[in-house]
């Protein structure tokens, strides 16, 4: 399913934020959306999972005004892991895990439970939490928390994935930890994944392609290692970096100092 935005502009109180921004995000493959602080990447997300529908411009699922979905049916195809997701600390990693399974419930209908149990272990084993399945959200660490809530979105058994700064606030193993589930997601199940990422390198490593936000819209896009230069980084970041190969063979960018102004 095809998720696209065209002509998008978004203002919070009376400032542009986003300004007739068109971009489609290709289905099966891994997006990384950068760019400097302030730039619009959460608003851009917010509005391609409907949670925000304040702007003008369109935002389409599978063909369809995103704005004309009711939320359950949106779901269905698309889950959001947002920045710093809460849930009460007591809760279990069990019982917030199912709380994905929400689009295929109603007042009326409890679901399916089977379809839901299946669902909910398929969703904590991808992401290695089945272990602490008892366990509340309050005792977990950085890292283990984390993967709870991919699994809560998960269970969703949505089509697209997004996800906004997956790894803020993780140590260096955990970070690659869940950019790795991440990654194995999308090449074993073909699921879209959208991510807000600020780590440049993990956006070389783990992105099929690349959209750069700033001055209100997409400044470049295209494959990593064709958009992510020493040169972009300079004038979207304001920062000078040099490039080397690792020993695996990946372009890495080490930021060194600031432009000089």
């Amino acid at each position: 399913m095809e998720l696209s935005v065209q002509n998008l502009s978004v203002q919070i109180a009376a400032q542009p934020i986003l300004q007739h921004l068109s971009i489609a995000f290709p289905s099966g493959k891994r997006t990384a959306i950068i760019g400097p602080n302030g730039a619009g990447k959460s608003t851009l997300l917010r509005a391609l999972a409907g949670l925000s529908r304040d702007y003008e411009g369109e935002v389409t699922l599978g063909g369809n005004d995103i704005r004309t979905m009711g939320r359950k049916t949106i779901a269905r195809h698309l889950a959001i892991l947002p920045q710093g997701a809460e849930a009460p600390p007591d809760t279990t990693v069990e019982r917030l895990v199912g709380y994905g399974r929400f689009p295929y419930r109603t007042v009326f209908h409890a679901g399916d439970p089977k379809a839901d149990r299946e669902a909910v272990e398929w969703a904590m084993k991808t992401t290695h939490v089945e272990a602490f399945r008892r366990r509340e959200v309050g005792t977990l660490s950085g890292g283990e928390r984390q993967r709870a809530f991919l699994a809560m979105a998960l269970a969703q058994q949505p089509e697209i994935l997004l996800l906004d700064e997956p790894t803020t606030y993780l140590d260096v193993a955990h970070q690659l930890e869940v950019m790795q589930i991440v990654a194995e997601i999308n090449k074993q199940y073909d699921m879209t994944i959208i991510m807000v990422l600020h780590d440049i390198n993990h956006a070389l490593r783990y992105a099929d392609a690349i959209a750069v936000l700033a001055q209100h819209h997409i400044y470049a896009q295209g494959k990593p290692c064709a958009v992510l230069t020493t040169d972009l980084l300079a004038r979207v970041f304001g920062v000078q970096a040099d490039v080397f190969t690792n020993r695996k063979g990946n372009t890495v960018l080490s930021p060194v100092c600031l432009v000089s102004k």
